[in-house]
């Protein structure tokens, strides 16, 4: 179906992806996904998950075993210089070349895309990543954290449409991190799409949009953030009981989501731990009233992990 004239086309159009490696490996099995222009999109994963290669697809590092994938409407095997100019990525090694000066390496690349010289925007963009102090320095004498920045410059350097974060604060220091989002940020208000991938999940709340959950090269979730968060505030009380119940006593059940375990000596509570009131005050006094009791009580909160498990058991 043709797509109505005023409507914006996604940054990012991803439809029935798939690549399988050498050895038979099912690294991405039909991805579908579209990422509108100047959303933070963070897709989350454990290791192995697909994250790294649906990245590598989309910045023609690469080749598909399927499907289709269009950056600004562009294809990225038939329009591949094109798609490629589109993009930036900091990936997750600190592949650079070591004798090379800190703005030598970051003009170098802004070449390699067929942008004009332009030594005053990258002086902005070593300035932007506190990188400015260390422009004459060889690569080989900057820290961890300074050549993570020295990655951040060189994708940004050529102008992107689309910026790439493959994991891009594993091992960083606190400061690069302020910095980095605070420069993630200015890019999304002059409409760049940025799409993160990470292990943590307070990064996707700081920063994200919307959230993806990869598992197994399935992409199984696709949420606002708010919603995603909202499962995340989940927690659970669990009480351990005095004597062993069959069953939970009607006038606990109806009232509040209530489950037994451990042949009935644990009895467990979920609640929203991010609302107003979370029901545990009543719920004690309710079982003080049934004459339920309990030897110890513990809190637990929902991980991503848990939702990776609970997403891919919903899946079997």
């Amino acid at each position: 179906m043709q797509e109505p004239a005023n409507q914006v086309p996604p940054a990012i159009q991803i439809d029935s992806l798939s690549k399988t490696f050498a050895g038979g490996f099912e690294a991405l099995k039909g991805v579908s996904l579209d990422v509108s222009k100047g959303e933070i999109f963070a897709l989350l994963g454990p290791n192995g998950a697909g994250k790294t290669t649906l990245i590598s697809i989309v910045c023609g590092l690469v080749n598909p075993s399927g499907g289709t994938v269009k950056v600004e409407g562009f294809d990225i095997l038939s329009d591949y210089r094109e798609t490629r100019s589109r993009v930036g990525l900091v990936p997750q090694e600190l592949t650079t070349d070591a004798f090379a000066t800190v703005f030598g390496t970051v003009r170098f690349s802004r070449g390699l895309f067929g942008k004009p010289h332009d030594d005053v925007y990258v002086e902005q963009v070593l300035r932007d990543l506190s990188l400015w102090e260390k422009r004459d320095s060889e690569v080989h004498m900057l820290s961890g954290g300074m050549k993570r920045r020295l990655l951040i410059a060189k994708a940004m350097v050529h102008e992107p449409d689309v910026l790439f974060l493959d994991e891009p604060t594993a091992g960083v220091d606190v400061e690069l991190r302020r910095d980095m989002w605070n420069l993630v940020r200015r890019l999304r208000d002059r409409g760049v799409t940025i799409v993160l991938t990470t292990h943590y999940i307070e990064e996707a709340e700081e920063m994200a949009d919307r959230v993806g959950v990869i598992n197994n090269g399935e992409l199984i979730l696709v949420q606002e953030k708010n919603a995603l968060m909202q499962r995340l505030g989940e927690k659970r009380l669990v009480l351990k009981l005095n004597e062993r119940l069959d069953t939970i006593p009607p006038t606990l059940s109806e009232k509040y989501e209530l489950s037994l375990s451990d042949g009935g000596e644990t009895l467990t509570y979920v609640y929203d731990a991010r609302g107003e009131h979370t029901g545990i005050t009543g719920l004690l006094s309710d079982l003080r009233d049934a004459n339920l009791h309990f030897t110890d009580l513990d809190t637990e909160q929902s991980s991503l992990e848990d939702i990776f498990v609970n997403l891919v058991e919903q899946q079997r």
